[in-house]
């Protein structure tokens, strides 16, 4: 801490008995991997601190080091760096009574700049190099590490799973409706298969972790949400209870969720009432050890609008003035000044003719995109294998308990550590007060309770209360643009439901592909259902003939080109992408496999120029169902 630290702050208070003490405490801590910190940044007292400092080691020998406490990469930054901390500290940068903790000196000089600096004491410059050179920490990026899921002695994980979801899936085909067409027998195989898939990737853990604490939020009495995202497509997760949609009865895909030819973690979204969410959060937090659990860090930066009034303020300017231009910057997500200034008139004219604007505009550039708050992010939660200091930094709110990860999401994933999801959702607690009140009367009233799970999927009235648009406070059904897409389509079974979510995005809305998707719903002649390829009516039926998901365009390279489903799912990522040369080479596979099957070579040309089209507007129907 060189003059700031207890050392410093002692000798230049004139206590040299106590700056001694506390030379030798630290000492008795470190032995010789205690360092003196000497600057010279043209600071107050620097060169008395530096004198007494001398004095001691001389007397209690104990090595230097010199640092430039660097806070900004250049000197011409230094102006940038006292604006960020005014902004901080919420005072005026010209204010005369302003405390000026640093000086324009701290910038990363150069190994020259602190060899003359420090020409005669050149032990602190190669105390230096010997820190630099004990440091040898080697970071290890890329690699996912589990925590170890506790399973019963004298069994693998991997069979512990197979055991598991074996048991699970026997007890929802017992107590549950198998999808039309479908025998038990199928359920088996398709199982069976996933659970290879999973356990050859090593991701057997991750499935019984996230099993385990829903299955507790159950049992204890808070209600968990029915799945979310591609992770509906698993039947694994059916069979632990992770997810309550039946994949086979809804014709969704693993592939779309975990691809056996491209290795990435799983990630399942869990939503939890709001009010029973941090209680499940807190069981984590027991069963791992509180030591490895934690949630994670966001960052707040400096967007265009807010670092042009933050920078406004701190130069002393007026409300109104400073208001007037950052209004002027339009109201969309993702603006940069630089954005701002090339797409708004009257702000570039006011840049080029005032000068205040001028010097606010290019001081608030320097600053935008800059961290300028901490807090927590809404869902993701760590368990780590060992303690979480073995892979981040942990944060803490000054005067709070609550510790999360220094680093962010992308961040401590890069690390090693396994992000989980658990997201609070409101839905789920209005619904649970509003079954609790209906059964309270029922339980008066001597009459059967009623349980969400076992509401038919097909009653009438309820689709007649949906195509009347009386759907506020519905999940996902309930805003105004929803409400009229309702109303023209008028669904009158479970997935047409689905396809509104999927078809309810600016893509579908701007392409015409809703306008068709109703017509051929109610059989207008004038757009008659087209399948593409007698081979693709199981494919497309749901839709009327639109390639309204991205499982679709799975299944057609599957079914007209011979893909397997991870291959497939490989096809849907560069149609994502547009890559022209991955594209070139997916359309001549594609085209020579539907060929061998029978295929014209120009209907399977014109089939995938219509999977390229859609692929780009087309929605994860595990995450739509």
């Amino acid at each position: 801490g060189a003059q700031e630290g207890d050392i410093g702050r002692a000798l230049l208070n004139n206590r040299p008995d106590e700056a001694r003490r506390f030379l030798e405490h630290w000492r008795e801590l470190f032995g010789n991997r205690f360092y003196v910190e000497i600057q010279r940044l043209g600071r107050t007292n620097e060169e008395d601190y530096l004198d007494a400092v001398l004095n001691l080691v001389a007397t209690c020998p104990t090595a230097i080091v010199a640092t430039n406490d660097v806070r900004f990469l250049t000197r011409q930054d230094f102006e940038t760096h006292e604006a960020r901390v005014c902004i901080q500290e919420g005072s005026l940068l010209a204010d005369p009574a302003r405390r000026r903790r640093y000086s324009e000196l701290q910038y990363l000089r150069s190994p020259a700049e602190m060899s003359e600096l420090f020409a005669d004491l050149p032990e602190a410059l190669e105390n230096s190099v010997e820190i630099a050179r004990r440091c040898s920490l080697e970071l290890r990026l890329g690699e996912s590490k589990l925590p170890e899921y506790p399973v019963p002695r004298d069994t693998t994980t991997n069979d512990y799973l197979r055991t598991q979801a074996g048991a699970g899936l026997q007890a929802r085909l017992g107590g549950t409706r198998v999808a039309p067409g479908r025998d038990p027998a199928f359920y088996q195989q398709r199982l069976a298969t996933e659970l290879d898939t999973i356990c050859s990737m090593g991701f057997a853990g991750y499935f019984l972790i996230v099993a385990d604490f829903i299955r507790w939020a159950r049992e204890n009495g808070i209600p968990v949400g029915p799945g979310r995202g591609s992770g509906a497509g698993s039947l694994v997760a059916w069979s632990l209870g992770i997810t309550d949609l039946d994949p086979i009865e809804h014709d969704l895909l693993f592939e779309r969720f975990l691809n056996p030819e491209r290795v990435s973690m799983p990630d399942f979204d869990i939503d939890f009432c709001m009010e029973g969410r941090d209680r499940v959060i807190d069981y984590v937090a027991g069963k791992y050890g509180r030591d490895r659990v934690s949630q994670i860090i966001t960052y707040g930066t400096m967007a265009a609008k807010a670092v042009v009034r933050d920078v406004g303020r701190v130069q002393g300017m007026s409300y109104g003035y400073v208001d007037r231009i950052a209004k002027l910057i339009p109201f969309e997500l993702g603006i940069t000044l630089d954005k701002a200034l090339q797409d708004e008139a009257e702000l570039r004219r006011l840049y080029e003719a005032e000068e205040d604007v001028r010097d606010l505009i290019d001081l608030a550039r320097s600053l935008e995109g800059l961290t300028r708050s901490a807090g927590t992010h809404a869902g993701g939660v760590v368990i780590a294998p060992s303690m979480l200091t073995d892979f981040t930094p942990l944060f803490c709110e000054e005067g709070s308990h609550n510790v999360v990860t220094q680093f962010d999401k992308d961040d401590v994933e890069a690390a090693g550590l396994v992000k989980f999801d658990f997201l609070g959702l409101r839905t789920l607690t209005i619904i649970d007060w509003t079954v609790k009140s209906i059964n309270a009367e029922r339980q008066t009233a001597n009459e059967p309770l009623l349980e969400v799970a076992a509401l038919p999927m097909d009653d009438p009235a309820t689709y007649a209360l949906l195509k009347s648009c009386r759907t506020n406070a519905v999940f996902q059904l309930e805003s105004r643009g929803m409400k009229d897409l309702i109303r023209r389509l008028q669904p009158d079974r479970f997935a047409d439901i689905v396809a509104l979510v999927a078809l309810f995005r600016p893509g579908p809305l701007q392409s015409g592909m809703v306008d068709d998707f109703i017509a051929r719903k109610h059989g207008r002649t004038d757009q008659p259902i087209d399948y593409l390829h007698p081979s693709l009516k199981p494919v497309l039926v749901d839709t009327y003939g639109v390639i309204l998901y991205q499982e679709q365009v799975m299944q057609i390279a599957q079914v007209l080109a011979g893909y397997t489903l991870g291959g497939a799912d490989l096809l849907r990522r560069a149609m994502g992408k547009k890559k022209p040369e991955e594209m070139a080479k997916q359309r001549s596979v594609f085209t020579d496999g539907s060929v061998q099957r029978g295929v014209p070579e120009p209907r399977a040309r014109h089939i995938f120029d219509l999977m390229e089209k859609f692929a780009g507007y087309g929605f994860n129907k595990s995450h739509s169902a």
